[in-house]
């Protein structure tokens, strides 16, 4: 599954927040229509109804002393009807912030998401400490159970955006945010960086998967176990090279010596659809091709190129895409 392939579709509601964003949307296009309209109609009928003059007609100079009552009374009430506009889009933000407030949180996920250049830091909170997990760039929620997202940056300011299911929100640095939606369907939804934040802006994209309450426990608690142990000779020469090389430096991996936190965690790196926040497919040749040069395919990112020797290059990509 590429991130590229899956639209965000803002008029395709999958949750009361977005639902509410998208009836105030056109509710505003609605208004926005028959001021257009009638707009086109008043030059319509302002065209037909112009005297026709040629350069031999002597200027009509009497509707500077005539009072034109027709017109005032025109502009007047085109000014009242503009007012009453306004005041209806302004009714309109108002009951749609009271409406996106008013979500019950009773027994909602805690998921806390840190944005980097440019990838996104998931962890999954849970009242005991041993429960707590971390992924990267996938966020998989139950349908139907209010989810709580605090926010934070690492960096610069971005901005969390996932249109069928919420608006959008900002991430500061060294400010905390958080935002709350509900998905009432299962399906992917792709989210984006919302805010420009620098070369890979458009490349910093994740995705959000509502699953079927019992499927989001099983992958919850799958989340929870730590690395899955080589089968065989080439997966454990993978995981030597991994653990002897740069790798770990930046990399967590569960049940293993790695345990950075300068980049994404890979202890289930095999069950994620993407690679480089959906940059690439999550395969052993989009793999091996990311590890040899990330920066052929993301200028910019952090991660240096790994150069390996072909074998060894092979052995690690099989020790990861063990990793599910």
């Amino acid at each position: 599954m590429n991130t590229g392939s899956i639209l965000q579709q803002v008029l395709n509601p999958a949750g009361p927040q977005a639902r509410h964003v998208s009836d105030f949307w056109w509710l505003t296009v609605a208004l926005c229509v028959v001021v257009f309209l009638t707009i086109l109609v008043a030059l319509f009928v302002a065209l037909r109804r112009a005297p026709r003059a040629n350069a031999a007609t002597p200027p009509d100079l009497a509707s500077l002393t005539r009072p034109e009552d027709r017109a005032r009374r025109l502009v007047s009430g085109a000014l009242v009807a503009s007012l009453l506009g306004l005041f209806v889009l302004i009714v309109g933000s108002f009951t749609t912030d009271q409406a996106l407030a008013k979500l019950p949180l009773q027994q909602a996920l805690h998921i806390e998401v840190v944005a980097n250049q440019w990838w996104w830091d998931v962890r999954y909170d849970d009242p005991e400490p041993s429960r707590i997990f971390q992924t990267a760039n996938e966020l998989h929620i139950p349908v139907g159970r209010p989810v709580v997202v605090t926010l934070k940056s690492n960096d610069v300011i971005h901005s969390f955006w996932v249109p069928n299911l919420a608006g959008k929100k900002d991430l500061i640095p060294g400010r905390e945010a958080s935002l709350a939606f509900r998905a009432d369907a299962p399906g992917v939804y792709r989210g984006q960086c919302a805010e420009f934040c620098g070369l890979q802006h458009a490349n910093m994209a994740f995705v959000v998967v509502a699953q079927k309450p019992d499927e989001y426990a099983s992958w919850a608690e799958s989340q929870r176990q730590p690395a899955v142990e080589p089968a065989g000779g080439r997966e454990a020469r993978g995981r030597e090279i991994f653990l002897s090389g740069p790798c770990m430096m930046c990399h967590a991996i569960q049940g293993t010596p790695a345990n950075g936190r300068h980049a994404p965690d890979l202890t289930h790196l095999a069950g994620r659809s993407t690679i480089g926040a959906g940059s690439l497919p999550n395969d052993a040749a989009h793999l091996a091709a990311w590890i040899s040069d990330p920066h052929k395919f993301k200028k910019g990112v952090n991660m240096p190129a790994i150069p390996l020797p072909q074998e060894d290059l092979d052995a690690m990509v099989a020790f990861l895409v063990s990793l599910k």
